[in-house]
């Protein structure tokens, strides 16, 4: 039989005839999503030709320009978050931050579903092969070089906060053309809370399990000298004063968020990235922590989207994107695990969304032309004034 067909239990299928078809299933998944968004949210249909951009271009308006991406990392589908059935877990996002964004329904992410891996795709605009369970960084320039390089911005100003111990090298890529240092920092919280828990206290377990899909890969978890200066030089916080603050908080997206806002208030970077990981709970099969994980992110991402706001540095000239890595398997695939994993590669894993809002933004605007989730980068670079020169993406024209 040719490469080009395969055998199902229903006769011989072309492959053309399968990429068609979960075209079309894409495609129902994005309108669906329109369809919720605009009868629940309120939210016009948009178009590609909807006269100027309101970015304001120049030198002055772009060196003022802060940008902060959220991955709402881990996958989350549909029925638990933009359908009827989910929006219960969404009221942050449905309520309060979609009117005000740009949103598109149809995202693709065509690479590997592993969450280094993709958010090293995002970081990057290419999809990169890496080893998803490997500590090594991307193969191709990130995004935080691009605007460093390109920009002459010193390495304060553009940040990574990660709260999963194998993010520590999504920073900097292994491209030579650009060389070592100029990258983002990453600053993982966990470190800092393993540096700052030295004695060995058990109080703080729940916020240092970092791996959820393997037990086969568990980076090993150590702070020392550079977390400190982290914590005291950098985001000017004493031991027991950071000690005391993750005693109130019950994940480790939580202390995320509350190190980005210290981060915020310290150092005002311009490009400021923060991986959300609590999601991936999901991994254990327990329903309940997956759902509970979702309604978390929805509060923290509106909590930092209001921090933007009293934030003098921040207020009026921050543009904020937020988009899952990827999606989870669909109760319906056969050969998935539904909520569980993201193993199949079917549209409810590969199709999801992003939301930009904040300064230069349409309001209140909903796409659903398909775009890639490695558009992201050329679109940063049209948007901040750099030239992301190996990406594979495109611009999105709509945010242009």
């Amino acid at each position: 039989m040719p490469r080009s067909s395969y055998s199902t239990r229903f006769g011989t299928r072309s492959a053309a005839s399968d990429a068609f078809g979960c075209c079309e299933a894409a495609r129902g998944l994005s309108l669906s999503r329109r369809d919720f968004l605009r009868s629940a949210a309120g939210v016009a249909l948009g178009s590609a030709l909807m006269g100027a951009s309101p970015f304001v271009r120049g030198e002055t308006a772009r060196k003022k320009r802060k940008v902060i991406v959220i991955t709402f990392g881990g996958g989350a589908r549909d029925q638990e978050t933009f359908a009827p059935e989910g929006q219960e877990n969404i009221p942050n996002m449905l309520h309060e931050l979609a009117p005000q964004s740009s949103f598109f329904t149809h995202v693709t992410n065509q690479g590997i579903l592993g969450h280094y891996v993709a958010t090293a795709s995002l970081a990057t605009g290419v999809y990169e092969t890496l080893n998803n369970f490997s500590a090594i960084p991307p193969e191709h320039p990130t995004v935080f070089e691009y605007f460093r390089k390109d920009l002459k911005r010193p390495s304060s100003d553009a940040w990574v906060v990660a709260p999963s111990n194998g993010f520590n090298r999504i920073g900097e890529s292994d491209c030579r053309s650009y060389g070592p240092g100029e990258g983002a920092r990453v600053i993982l919280p966990k470190h800092l809370l393993s540096a700052a828990t030295a004695a060995g206290s058990t109080d703080y377990d729940h916020l240092l399990r970092d791996n959820y899909e393997t037990p086969l890969y568990t980076p090993q978890i150590a702070g020392g000298e550079v977390e400190m200066q982290q914590l005291e030089m950098i985001l000017k916080l004493s031991v027991d004063d950071f000690m005391a603050h993750a005693r109130t908080v019950s994940s480790p997206d939580e202390l995320s968020v509350y190190i980005a806002k210290r981060l915020m208030h310290e150092e005002a970077p311009s490009l400021l990235w923060i991986t959300m990981h609590d999601i991936d709970v999901a991994h254990t099969g327990a329903y309940s922590l997956y759902v509970d994980a979702i309604r978390r992110t929805d509060r923290l991402c509106a909590e930092l989207w209001k921090e933007v706001q009293t934030e003098p540095e921040y207020a009026g000239n921050t543009t904020l994107f937020v988009l899952p890595d990827f999606g989870r398997d669909s109760d319906y695939d056969a050969g998935g695990n539904g909520f569980q994993h993201h193993r199949t590669g079917d549209v409810a894993s590969r199709t999801t969304w992003m939301m930009a809002l904040g300064a230069g933004v349409r309001q209140g605007v909903v796409y659903d032309n398909p775009v890639q989730s490695i558009d992201l980068v050329p679109s940063l670079g049209a948007i901040m004034g750099f030239s992301p020169a190996q990406s594979q993406g495109k611009p999105i024209r709509e945010l242009l």
